[in-house]
C-alpha cells in the first residue's frame, strides 16, 4: 500500500521572483531583436498583418520590461499594473484596426515569400518566449500572466499569417491580409480581458488582506 503524497508544492510551483525576473529579461531581449527584423520585412512586403505583428513584438518587449520593474511591488500595486498591462495589449490591435480602415477601399496583396519566412522566424521567437514564460507564469500573478498570454496568442497569429499568405497566392487579393487584422484584434481583446479579470482578483485579494469590505 503506497503512502499518501505529501501536501507540498513542487519546487517549480513555488514562487521564485528571481527566476521570473531573469526570464522576462530574456523574453524582452528576444522580442526587441525580432521587432526590427519583422518590421523591416513588413514594410518591404506591404503587409498590414505582418506590420501589426511586428509592433506586437515591441509591445511584448514593453510588457516584460514593466514586469521586471514592478515585480517587487505589493499585491495592490501589482493589480494596478496588471490592468495597465491589459491596456498595453490593446496597442497592436489599435494599429491593425487603423491600417485595415486606411486600406479598406483598395486592399493590396502582400509579398508572400518574405511574409512566410518572417512568420516562421516569429513562431520560433514566440514559441520560445511562451515556453519560457509558461514555467513562471504562476510566479507573478497578473503580470506574468499578461506576458504568457501575449506570447501564446502570438504563435496563433503567426500561424494565421502563414495561412493568409497561402490564401493570398490563391486569390491574388489583399482581403485575407485585412481580415487577419480583425483576427489580431480579437486575440488582443480576449487577452486583455483575461488579464484585467486576474488583476481584479488581485485587487480584491489585497482588500481582503487589508480587512476592507469587498465591493
Amino acid at each position: 500500500m503506497s503512502s499518501p503524497a505529501p501536501d507540498l508544492e513542487s519546487p517549480q510551483d513555488q514562487p521564485d521572483p528571481g527566476r521570473l525576473r531573469r526570464t522576462v529579461l530574456i523574453v524582452a531581449a528576444l522580442n526587441l531583436a525580432y521587432f526590427f527584423v519583422e518590421f523591416l520585412v513588413a514594410l518591404g512586403a506591404h503587409s498590414v498583418a505582418l506590420l501589426a505583428d511586428s509592433v506586437d513584438f515591441l509591445e511584448d518587449t514593453a510588457v516584460n520590461v514593466l514586469i521586471f520593474v514592478a515585480l517587487g511591488w505589493p499585491l495592490v500595486r501589482r493589480a494596478v499594473m496588471g490592468k495597465l498591462m491589459a491596456l498595453v495589449i490593446l496597442g497592436p490591435a489599435v494599429l491593425a484596426g487603423w491600417e485595415a480602415i486606411r486600406r479598406f477601399s483598395a486592399p493590396e496583396p502582400p509579398l508572400v515569400l518574405p511574409l512566410v519566412v518572417a512568420s516562421l522566424g516569429a513562431i520560433v521567437v514566440n514559441g520560445t518566449s511562451a515556453w519560457l514564460l509558461s514555467r513562471v507564469r504562476h510566479h507573478g500573478g497578473s503580470l506574468s500572466r499578461a506576458a504568457f498570454l501575449s506570447a501564446r496568442n502570438d504563435v496563433l497569429v503567426n500561424l494565421a499569417i502563414i495561412a493568409m499568405g497561402i490564401l493570398t497566392v490563391w486569390l491574388s487579393s489583399g482581403w485575407p491580409d485585412l481580415i487577419l487584422g480583425c483576427f489580431i484584434i480579437a486575440l488582443a481583446v480576449r487577452a486583455a480581458v483575461e488579464v484585467w479579470e486576474v488583476s481584479e482578483e488581485e485587487r480584491l485579494a489585497a482588500k481582503a488582506l487589508a480587512g476592507e469590505d469587498l465591493d
